[in-house]
Protein backbone atom coordinates (compact mmCIF):
# COMPACT_ATOMS: atom_id res chain seq x y z
CA UNK A 1 0.00 0.00 0.00
CA UNK A 2 1.30 3.42 -0.97
CA UNK A 3 1.07 6.65 1.00
CA UNK A 4 1.13 10.22 -0.36
CA UNK A 5 0.56 13.74 0.92
CA UNK A 6 -1.49 15.98 -1.39
CA UNK A 7 -1.00 19.66 -0.57
CA UNK A 8 -4.02 21.97 -0.71
CA UNK A 9 -2.67 25.19 -2.23
CA UNK A 10 -4.55 28.14 -3.72
CA UNK A 11 -7.80 27.43 -1.89
CA UNK A 12 -8.98 27.67 1.69
CA UNK A 13 -9.17 24.04 2.89
CA UNK A 14 -12.56 24.82 4.44
CA UNK A 15 -13.87 25.77 1.00
CA UNK A 16 -12.55 22.55 -0.51
CA UNK A 17 -13.89 20.37 2.29
CA UNK A 18 -17.30 22.07 2.27
CA UNK A 19 -19.81 22.81 5.01
CA UNK A 20 -19.75 19.94 7.52
CA UNK A 21 -17.13 18.27 5.25
CA UNK A 22 -19.82 17.70 2.60
CA UNK A 23 -17.41 18.04 -0.36
CA UNK A 24 -14.66 16.04 1.37
CA UNK A 25 -17.14 13.22 2.05
CA UNK A 26 -18.27 13.38 -1.58
CA UNK A 27 -14.70 12.97 -2.81
CA UNK A 28 -13.99 10.18 -0.31
CA UNK A 29 -17.09 8.24 -1.35
CA UNK A 30 -15.97 8.45 -4.99
CA UNK A 31 -12.70 6.70 -4.06
CA UNK A 32 -13.81 3.85 -1.75
CA UNK A 33 -10.52 1.97 -2.24
CA UNK A 34 -8.50 4.87 -0.82
CA UNK A 35 -8.15 5.97 2.78
CA UNK A 36 -8.17 9.79 2.77
CA UNK A 37 -7.34 11.76 5.90
CA UNK A 38 -7.73 15.55 5.95
CA UNK A 39 -5.12 17.43 7.95
CA UNK A 40 -5.60 21.16 7.46
CA UNK A 41 -3.97 22.13 4.19
CA UNK A 42 -2.95 18.61 3.23
CA UNK A 43 -4.53 15.27 2.50
CA UNK A 44 -2.89 12.04 3.61
CA UNK A 45 -3.87 9.29 1.16
CA UNK A 46 -3.25 5.55 1.40
CA UNK A 47 -3.94 3.05 -1.38
CA UNK A 48 -2.88 1.95 -4.83
CA UNK A 49 -0.55 4.37 -6.61
CA UNK A 50 -2.65 4.60 -9.79
CA UNK A 51 -5.80 5.37 -7.82
CA UNK A 52 -3.99 8.01 -5.74
CA UNK A 53 -2.79 9.68 -8.95
CA UNK A 54 -6.36 9.90 -10.30
CA UNK A 55 -7.47 11.48 -7.01
CA UNK A 56 -4.65 14.04 -7.10
CA UNK A 57 -5.42 14.99 -10.71
CA UNK A 58 -9.08 15.60 -9.86
CA UNK A 59 -8.21 17.58 -6.72
CA UNK A 60 -5.88 19.78 -8.78
CA UNK A 61 -8.57 20.39 -11.41
CA UNK A 62 -11.05 21.38 -8.70
CA UNK A 63 -8.50 23.76 -7.16
CA UNK A 64 -7.71 25.26 -10.59
CA UNK A 65 -11.41 25.92 -11.10
CA UNK A 66 -11.61 27.64 -7.72
CA UNK A 67 -8.53 29.78 -8.43
CA UNK A 68 -10.05 30.95 -11.70
CA UNK A 69 -13.63 31.59 -10.55
CA UNK A 70 -13.33 31.94 -6.76
CA UNK A 71 -16.23 29.52 -6.28
CA UNK A 72 -16.81 25.81 -5.90
CA UNK A 73 -19.89 23.73 -5.14
CA UNK A 74 -20.91 20.13 -4.62
CA UNK A 75 -22.44 20.01 -8.11
CA UNK A 76 -19.22 21.20 -9.74
CA UNK A 77 -17.18 18.68 -7.73
CA UNK A 78 -19.53 15.88 -8.82
CA UNK A 79 -19.00 16.90 -12.45
CA UNK A 80 -15.22 16.79 -12.05
CA UNK A 81 -15.38 13.44 -10.30
CA UNK A 82 -17.64 11.98 -12.99
CA UNK A 83 -15.88 13.74 -15.89
CA UNK A 84 -19.12 15.41 -16.98
CA UNK A 85 -17.43 17.77 -19.43
CA UNK A 86 -20.64 19.37 -20.71
CA UNK A 87 -21.67 20.42 -17.21
CA UNK A 88 -18.17 21.69 -16.43
CA UNK A 89 -18.15 23.72 -19.65
CA UNK A 90 -21.54 25.20 -18.81
CA UNK A 91 -20.35 26.11 -15.32
CA UNK A 92 -17.23 27.75 -16.72
CA UNK A 93 -19.40 29.72 -19.16
CA UNK A 94 -21.68 30.87 -16.34
CA UNK A 95 -18.81 31.79 -14.03
CA UNK A 96 -16.81 33.35 -16.86
CA UNK A 97 -19.60 35.85 -17.59
CA UNK A 98 -19.80 36.89 -13.96
CA UNK A 99 -19.19 40.49 -13.03
CA UNK A 100 -18.75 39.56 -9.39
CA UNK A 101 -19.38 36.53 -7.22
CA UNK A 102 -22.01 37.55 -4.72
CA UNK A 103 -22.68 36.26 -1.24
CA UNK A 104 -23.74 32.63 -0.87
CA UNK A 105 -22.08 31.74 -4.18
CA UNK A 106 -24.46 33.83 -6.27
CA UNK A 107 -23.25 34.64 -9.78
CA UNK A 108 -23.94 38.30 -10.57
CA UNK A 109 -23.77 39.05 -14.28
CA UNK A 110 -25.49 40.99 -17.02
CA UNK A 111 -28.63 39.01 -17.84
CA UNK A 112 -30.47 41.11 -20.43
CA UNK A 113 -29.60 42.74 -23.74
CA UNK A 114 -29.19 46.26 -22.35
CA UNK A 115 -27.44 45.14 -19.18
CA UNK A 116 -24.88 43.45 -21.44
CA UNK A 117 -24.68 46.61 -23.56
CA UNK A 118 -23.89 48.65 -20.43
CA UNK A 119 -21.07 46.23 -19.58
CA UNK A 120 -19.73 46.38 -23.15
CA UNK A 121 -19.89 50.19 -23.35
CA UNK A 122 -18.15 50.45 -19.97
CA UNK A 123 -14.94 49.10 -21.51
CA UNK A 124 -14.51 52.05 -23.87
CA UNK A 125 -16.16 54.93 -22.01
CA UNK A 126 -15.42 56.71 -18.75
CA UNK A 127 -18.88 58.26 -18.45
CA UNK A 128 -22.09 56.30 -19.02
CA UNK A 129 -25.77 57.09 -18.71
CA UNK A 130 -28.13 54.18 -18.02
CA UNK A 131 -31.69 55.32 -18.59
CA UNK A 132 -34.76 53.14 -18.14
CA UNK A 133 -37.70 51.92 -16.04
CA UNK A 134 -37.81 50.54 -12.53
CA UNK A 135 -36.68 46.95 -12.21
CA UNK A 136 -34.53 46.93 -15.34
CA UNK A 137 -31.33 46.33 -13.36
CA UNK A 138 -29.52 49.49 -14.46
CA UNK A 139 -28.35 50.50 -10.97
CA UNK A 140 -27.65 46.92 -9.90
CA UNK A 141 -25.49 46.29 -12.97
CA UNK A 142 -23.66 49.59 -12.45
CA UNK A 143 -22.88 48.68 -8.83
CA UNK A 144 -21.68 45.22 -9.91
CA UNK A 145 -19.27 46.91 -12.35
CA UNK A 146 -18.07 49.15 -9.53
CA UNK A 147 -17.47 46.23 -7.15
CA UNK A 148 -15.59 44.35 -9.88
CA UNK A 149 -13.41 47.41 -10.57
CA UNK A 150 -12.59 47.70 -6.87
CA UNK A 151 -11.75 44.01 -6.51
CA UNK A 152 -9.56 44.18 -9.64
CA UNK A 153 -7.80 47.26 -8.19
CA UNK A 154 -8.85 49.36 -11.19
CA UNK A 155 -10.07 52.01 -8.73
CA UNK A 156 -9.36 52.74 -5.07
CA UNK A 157 -12.87 53.53 -3.93
CA UNK A 158 -16.56 53.36 -4.79
CA UNK A 159 -18.80 56.38 -4.28
CA UNK A 160 -22.56 55.97 -4.58
CA UNK A 161 -24.84 58.97 -4.44
CA UNK A 162 -28.41 60.00 -5.13
CA UNK A 163 -30.43 63.18 -4.58
CA UNK A 164 -32.40 63.17 -1.33
CA UNK A 165 -35.64 64.25 -2.89
CA UNK A 166 -38.60 64.39 -0.54
CA UNK A 167 -40.92 61.85 -2.14
CA UNK A 168 -44.02 62.58 -0.08
CA UNK A 169 -42.22 63.13 3.25
CA UNK A 170 -40.31 66.14 4.52
CA UNK A 171 -36.89 65.37 6.00
CA UNK A 172 -37.49 67.75 8.89
CA UNK A 173 -40.41 65.68 10.12
CA UNK A 174 -38.57 62.36 9.98
CA UNK A 175 -37.04 61.06 13.24
CA UNK A 176 -33.32 60.80 13.95
CA UNK A 177 -30.12 62.61 13.02
CA UNK A 178 -29.15 63.59 9.47
CA UNK A 179 -27.76 60.14 8.63
CA UNK A 180 -30.89 58.42 9.91
CA UNK A 181 -33.06 60.84 7.92
CA UNK A 182 -31.12 60.20 4.71
CA UNK A 183 -30.59 56.42 4.98
CA UNK A 184 -34.08 55.53 3.67
CA UNK A 185 -33.22 57.33 0.40
CA UNK A 186 -29.90 55.49 0.17
CA UNK A 187 -31.15 52.03 1.24
CA UNK A 188 -31.42 50.58 -2.32
CA UNK A 189 -27.68 51.20 -2.72
CA UNK A 190 -26.91 49.45 0.57
CA UNK A 191 -29.11 46.52 -0.51
CA UNK A 192 -27.17 46.03 -3.76
CA UNK A 193 -23.80 46.19 -1.99
CA UNK A 194 -24.98 43.69 0.61
CA UNK A 195 -25.68 41.23 -2.21
CA UNK A 196 -22.12 41.53 -3.52
CA UNK A 197 -19.79 42.08 -0.55
CA UNK A 198 -19.76 40.09 2.72
CA UNK A 199 -21.24 42.14 5.56
CA UNK A 200 -18.05 42.35 7.62
CA UNK A 201 -15.94 43.32 4.62
CA UNK A 202 -18.49 45.93 3.53
CA UNK A 203 -18.49 47.40 7.03
CA UNK A 204 -14.68 47.64 6.93
CA UNK A 205 -14.81 49.29 3.50
CA UNK A 206 -17.30 51.87 4.73
CA UNK A 207 -15.38 52.63 7.92
CA UNK A 208 -12.14 53.23 6.01
CA UNK A 209 -13.85 55.20 3.22
CA UNK A 210 -13.24 52.67 0.46
CA UNK A 211 -17.00 52.56 -0.08
CA UNK A 212 -18.91 55.79 0.44
CA UNK A 213 -22.66 56.33 0.19
CA UNK A 214 -23.86 59.90 0.46
CA UNK A 215 -26.54 62.30 -0.79
CA UNK A 216 -25.66 64.31 -3.88
CA UNK A 217 -25.23 67.57 -1.94
CA UNK A 218 -22.14 66.05 -0.28
CA UNK A 219 -20.35 65.87 -3.65
CA UNK A 220 -19.97 69.65 -3.97
CA UNK A 221 -16.38 70.88 -3.89
CA UNK A 222 -14.81 67.41 -4.23
CA UNK A 223 -12.50 66.08 -6.95
CA UNK A 224 -13.04 62.34 -7.35
CA UNK A 225 -9.81 60.64 -8.48
CA UNK A 226 -9.25 56.87 -8.78
CA UNK A 227 -12.91 56.30 -8.04
CA UNK A 228 -15.95 54.55 -9.48
CA UNK A 229 -18.83 56.96 -8.94
CA UNK A 230 -22.51 56.21 -9.49
CA UNK A 231 -25.26 58.83 -9.43
CA UNK A 232 -28.59 57.06 -8.99
CA UNK A 233 -32.10 58.53 -9.51
CA UNK A 234 -30.58 61.29 -11.67
CA UNK A 235 -34.02 62.29 -12.95
CA UNK A 236 -34.45 64.07 -9.60
CA UNK A 237 -31.49 66.39 -10.10
CA UNK A 238 -31.57 69.91 -11.49
CA UNK A 239 -29.40 70.94 -14.43
CA UNK A 240 -27.05 72.75 -12.03
CA UNK A 241 -26.75 69.65 -9.83
CA UNK A 242 -25.94 67.56 -12.90
CA UNK A 243 -23.22 70.01 -13.88
CA UNK A 244 -21.85 70.02 -10.34
CA UNK A 245 -21.75 66.23 -10.23
CA UNK A 246 -20.23 65.64 -13.65
CA UNK A 247 -17.48 68.20 -13.08
CA UNK A 248 -16.33 66.28 -9.97
CA UNK A 249 -14.70 63.76 -12.34
CA UNK A 250 -10.99 63.35 -11.63
CA UNK A 251 -8.16 61.29 -13.05
CA UNK A 252 -8.71 57.55 -13.49
CA UNK A 253 -12.39 57.88 -12.64
CA UNK A 254 -15.42 56.03 -13.97
CA UNK A 255 -18.84 57.67 -13.71
CA UNK A 256 -22.23 56.03 -14.30
CA UNK A 257 -25.45 58.04 -14.12
CA UNK A 258 -28.71 56.12 -13.81
CA UNK A 259 -32.23 57.47 -14.04
CA UNK A 260 -35.83 56.95 -15.06
CA UNK A 261 -37.37 59.96 -16.79
CA UNK A 262 -40.88 58.58 -16.11
CA UNK A 263 -40.39 58.78 -12.32
CA UNK A 264 -39.49 62.39 -11.62
CA UNK A 265 -40.28 63.29 -7.99
CA UNK A 266 -39.48 67.00 -8.27
CA UNK A 267 -42.38 69.41 -7.64
CA UNK A 268 -42.10 70.53 -11.28
CA UNK A 269 -41.10 67.75 -13.65
CA UNK A 270 -39.65 70.25 -16.11
CA UNK A 271 -36.99 71.12 -13.52
CA UNK A 272 -35.30 67.75 -14.03
CA UNK A 273 -31.81 68.20 -15.43
CA UNK A 274 -31.42 64.69 -16.78
CA UNK A 275 -33.10 65.06 -20.18
CA UNK A 276 -31.38 68.36 -21.12
CA UNK A 277 -28.04 66.91 -19.97
CA UNK A 278 -28.48 63.89 -22.25
CA UNK A 279 -29.23 66.15 -25.21
CA UNK A 280 -26.32 68.47 -24.38
CA UNK A 281 -23.69 65.75 -24.01
CA UNK A 282 -24.84 62.99 -26.37
CA UNK A 283 -22.18 63.65 -29.05
CA UNK A 284 -19.17 63.90 -26.74
CA UNK A 285 -16.58 61.12 -27.33
CA UNK A 286 -15.80 58.92 -24.32
CA UNK A 287 -19.43 59.05 -23.23
CA UNK A 288 -22.14 56.45 -23.88
CA UNK A 289 -25.88 56.37 -23.30
CA UNK A 290 -27.66 53.04 -22.83
CA UNK A 291 -31.47 53.01 -22.88
CA UNK A 292 -33.11 50.21 -20.88
CA UNK A 293 -36.70 49.15 -21.54
CA UNK A 294 -39.34 46.63 -20.45
CA UNK A 295 -37.29 43.77 -21.92
CA UNK A 296 -34.78 44.31 -19.13
CA UNK A 297 -37.20 44.15 -16.22
CA UNK A 298 -36.15 41.26 -14.02
CA UNK A 299 -38.36 41.74 -10.97
CA UNK A 300 -41.69 39.94 -10.60
CA UNK A 301 -43.24 39.26 -14.02
CA UNK A 302 -46.13 41.60 -13.17
CA UNK A 303 -43.77 44.61 -12.96
CA UNK A 304 -43.22 44.54 -16.72
CA UNK A 305 -46.97 44.82 -17.33
CA UNK A 306 -47.37 47.51 -14.68
CA UNK A 307 -44.64 49.64 -16.29
CA UNK A 308 -46.22 49.15 -19.71
CA UNK A 309 -49.67 50.21 -18.42
CA UNK A 310 -48.32 53.38 -16.82
CA UNK A 311 -46.32 54.20 -19.96
CA UNK A 312 -49.55 54.05 -21.97
CA UNK A 313 -51.26 56.34 -19.45
CA UNK A 314 -48.39 58.84 -19.57
CA UNK A 315 -48.40 58.85 -23.37
CA UNK A 316 -52.18 59.38 -23.46
CA UNK A 317 -51.95 62.24 -20.95
CA UNK A 318 -49.23 63.93 -22.99
CA UNK A 319 -51.27 63.58 -26.19
CA UNK A 320 -54.35 65.11 -24.49
CA UNK A 321 -52.22 67.93 -23.14
CA UNK A 322 -50.84 68.69 -26.61
CA UNK A 323 -54.34 68.68 -28.16
CA UNK A 324 -55.67 71.08 -25.51
CA UNK A 325 -52.97 73.68 -26.15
Amino acid sequence: MNERLILIEGIDPLALYGVNNSIFNLISSHFPKLKIIARGDELKVLGEEAEIQVLEDKINRIIDFFRKYNRISEDIVKDFLNETDASISQAEEDYGDALVYGNNGRIIKARTINQRMLVDRYRDNDLLFAIGPAGSGKTYTAIALAVRALKNKEVKRIILTRPAVEAGERLGFLPGDLKEKLDPYLQPLYDALNDMIPARKLNDYMEEGTVQIAPLAYMRGRTLDNAFVILDEAQNTSINQMKMFLTRMGNNAKFIVTGDITQIDLPRKEDSGLVPTLKLLQDIPGLAIVHFDSRDIIRHKLVKYIVHAFDKLTKKTEENSTQNK
